[in-house]
């Protein structure tokens, strides 16, 4: 599987693009500001409806523009599908698939799958939980699209929970007496409306625990199923043996909790009454903070060397290995659950590691299908990679192979 050619339509910086691609390397070489990225990124845009740069797709779309274009042509065994995205912020974005229109976007994931490396990937040991939480989902979908749909289910419901635990406060708190407003006609006593809140909010800790609990159980599969790969990735990138781990940090109680973090996947059932019990434990410190305290928003992976938590312990280059680790194995996942090679997209990466660690990533990286690299400098690409493919230079929004152009019309990355 490798994407034939990319067409862009006021995306980024690009009125316009048309970009022929091939199987084996192709490295694009620009200076900063020059439109290199933004090619990739519409790479991944497709195959995930999400930018690794930015959090919303208002961005994406060139300045003066009403919406975006990213159309690519997918081959798979010899068949062509072409995967079309209409982008547009402050309204619903539109799909196509094989130039039909599909019901939602999500309905074309899966047809190009994406593993992407770049340097803010490093914020996955250095950053926030919601890194490595996005991690684990964005790999969930790209292994199977319909978690997608239950991603989204469960977004919605918390939102609704945390709205109601907001709204509610007054008459939820211990001790509130009336809300702090002048009574309408119809307010219900005190005693009904608490008991009224009680019971919506038992409504909305059933849904988020029969979502939450198949989430959970799904990411605790991809852990288990992605370990192995991990600990090999890292070994072969550093060239050191360090044990690498990832571990799951549940918000659920400290008994269940515990049973994850070594490892065990309980059945979805079993996840469910663990949440419905700690939503329990955990009510009066909700109800007066507001917020939502269980489920997997709340949860982290705890990166780990031997016996060390990566973040706070790891060197620079143990942290750059260990994203890199995870990355790779990541790629290692999908190809053997999917018998496909995903696209391996290197952005701006070489000029990150070591003269050891660039060398051993291409070895590692040689014998899959379609790589896209790019580099402010060709120098820094392994010389085994530029040999062994295709190099266009980038440079003021004109991509070039040789002396021809193929892209044409853009401006800052």
């Amino acid at each position: 599987m490798y994407v034939r050619h990319l067409t862009l339509k006021d995306f980024r910086s690009y009125p316009s693009a048309e970009l022929a691609l091939t199987p084996g390397v192709t490295t694009l070489v620009g200076l900063n500001g020059q439109g290199k990225t933004n090619l990739v990124e519409a790479v991944g845009y497709l195959a995930t409806l999400g930018s690794h740069r930015v959090a919303t797709d208002q961005p994406l779309v060139r300045f003066g523009a009403a919406q975006a274009i990213v159309r690519g042509a997918i081959m798979r065994d010899d068949r062509e599908t072409m995967v079309e995205l209409e982008i547009t912020p402050g309204r619903a974005n539109r799909a196509r698939l094989g130039r039909a229109p599909v019901s939602r976007p999500r309905d074309v994931l899966g047809t190009v799958r994406t593993v992407l490396f770049a340097p803010e990937d490093l914020a996955l040991v250095k950053g926030d939980p919601s890194e490595r939480r996005r991690f684990l989902d964005d790999l969930l979908v790209q292994r199977q699209p319909r978690w997608s749909g239950v991603r989204s289910d469960y977004d919605k419901i918390l939102k609704q929970r945390n709205a109601l635990l907001k709204s509610a406060a007054p008459v939820l708190r211990k001790g509130s007496r009336r809300p702090p407003r002048p009574p309408r006609d119809g307010d219900l006593p005190l005693d009904e409306a608490r008991e009224s809140a009680l019971h919506t909010l038992d409504v909305w800790n059933d849904h988020l625990a029969t979502v939450g609990a198949q989430l959970l159980y799904a990411r605790l599969r991809l852990l288990r199923d992605l370990a192995p790969d991990l600990s090999e990735c890292y070994d072969a990138v550093s060239a050191a043996s360090s044990n690498a781990r990832a571990i799951y940090k549940s918000s659920l109680h400290e008994d269940l909790a515990k049973r994850l973090a070594g490892g065990d996947v309980p059945e979805v059932e079993e996840l469910r009454s663990g949440m419905l019990e700690t939503l329990e434990q955990v009510r009066s410190n909700e109800i007066e903070r507001g917020i939502s305290l269980v489920g997997p928003h709340r949860d982290d992976l705890v990166l780990s060397l031997g016996e060390l938590p990566a973040k706070g312990y790891a060197s620079h280059g143990e942290s750059w290995s260990f994203a890199l680790g995870l990355k790779l194995a990541a790629y290692r996942l999908l190809r053997r659950d999917l018998g496909d090679d995903p696209v391996l997209v290197l952005d701006d990466v070489f000029a990150e590691l070591d003269s050891g660690r660039r060398e051993r990533l291409a070895a590692l990286v040689a014998d899959c299908e379609q790589v896209l690299i790019t580099a402010a400098v060709g120098a820094d690409v392994p010389e085994v990679l530029r040999r062994s493919g295709t190099t266009y230079a980038v440079e003021l929004g004109q991509v070039h192979a040789a002396s021809s152009p193929v892209v044409e019309d853009g401006a800052d990355e």
